[in-house]
């Protein structure tokens, strides 16, 4: 497979001459809240300040395995994933995507016997879909669970998976959260309410960042630029939503915006003091768990 070219960003004219273009790569999911924080970016809502931005929409985990490679100049990404790009991506403080009180679920074909008592015990014997070893689910999973077996599958195709009986149990992210119980599963555990229960704090599951070799000044701009563009569309709501329905899988404008709701917040437009604590302590449990083997550093362009 051919090897793709490392991007990088170009200035045309003298660094601080004003309205000057500057082109930069940005990656994100084809869902419905990354489209709802971008919206207002991609269709030119507001001031983009001479800057140009060329889109790239994959998965998740595509884009953390982009970003372990330095490919893209500004990502969507998984915490956990930031753990293992910290020396070359810093995390902006905006565009979080964090779960409080809620989260990943892991599901299961519904059963006519019951909930078991303890579902740890039944998990550990079970062969589990997951969306990627690099996603913050997958690391939620490991602090709930400790070693369990597991097959990495599309997190679209989790389902799937269940289904035709490759795996026992799946761990859902994005819309399926919403949409486990419409399509034949029952809930096992929601990690993100586990981790609230245990930690007190939100669940942090995916953020956005951007290169370390792209100058203070210009970082910041790109900062505000995507604050500004997610404080659009909260602002205009209704039009985001619609916007954002052409990459809803199985969800109508109702269960769009529920979703949407979910992910886009206050965190979304800041971390603040208490998302901050809730990464460090995620990173920090899974590096004394032995499941980060990295040493955990948090930057955040200021």
């Amino acid at each position: 497979m051919a090897q793709r070219a490392v991007p990088t960003y170009e200035f045309h004219g003298e660094p601080m001459m004003k309205h000057i273009t500057k082109r930069f790569t940005l990656g994100h999911s084809p869902d419905p809240d990354d489209a709802f924080m971008f919206y207002a970016m991609a269709k030119n809502k507001i001031d983009l300040r001479g800057y140009r931005f060329d889109h790239s929409l994959e998965d998740i985990q595509t884009l953390n395995e982009r970003a372990r490679r330095g490919e893209l100049h500004i990502s969507a990404i998984s915490i956990h994933a930031y753990a293992y790009v910290a020396d070359k991506y810093a995390l902006l403080p905006c565009g979080a995507s964090i779960g409080d009180g809620y989260g990943p679920v892991v599901v299961r074909k519904i059963r006519n016997s019951g909930q078991d008592v303890d579902p740890r015990e039944w998990l550990r014997r079970c062969v589990i879909a997951v969306p990627g070893e690099l996603t913050s689910a997958f690391l939620a999973l490991q602090l709930f669970l400790g070693k369990f077996d597991y097959l990495v599958v599309p997190f679209d195709k989790i389902f799937d998976a269940v289904k035709s009986a490759r795996a026992d149990a799946g761990l859902i992210i994005h819309e399926g959260q919403l949409t486990y119980a419409q399509s034949g599963f029952e809930k096992i555990v929601d990690l993100g309410e586990w981790w609230k229960r245990k930690t007190g704090l939100p669940l942090p599951l995916g953020g956005n960042v951007v290169r370390k070799d792209i100058p203070p000044a210009v970082r910041h701009d790109l900062s505000e630029i995507i604050r500004e563009s997610i404080d659009y569309g909260l602002a205009h709501r209704e039009e985001a939503v619609r916007h954002s329905l052409a990459y809803a899988r199985d969800m109508d404008a109702k269960l769009t915006g529920k979703f949407i709701g979910m992910y886009v917040n206050e965190f979304t437009r800041d971390y603040g003091e208490t998302g901050r604590a809730a990464i460090r302590k995620f990173l920090t449990a899974a590096r004394d768990k032995g499941y980060i083997d990295v040493p955990v550093e948090v930057e955040f362009v200021e």
